[in-house]
């Protein structure tokens, strides 16, 4: 069953550059939302009270910051 993925970024954020290309290297297909322009976006972190960048999203997991130890056992669990 395909996951869903989404990272929650910020421009000239660069562990958000990070995460992306570790997505990209792996072959996990994501998409992206840029908090600073996509309101349900913001007010999605905002409910977690989570205020940093990157934030991942894979299903109802949700990983803060770029942690691949983390971010593989997250993957690799679905």
């Amino acid at each position: 069953m395909p996951r869903e993925v989404v990272v929650y970024s910020t421009p000239l954020c660069a562990p958000c550059e990070r995460l992306k290309a570790y997505l990209r290297a792996k072959g996990v297909a994501f998409t992206v939302r840029d908090v600073m322009v996509d309101e349900e976006a913001a007010m999605f972190l905002e409910s977690r009270n989570i205020r940093s960048t990157p934030v991942l999203a894979i299903d109802d997991e949700i990983i803060v910051g770029f942690d691949p130890e983390r971010i593989a056992r997250a993957l690799q669990a679905g």
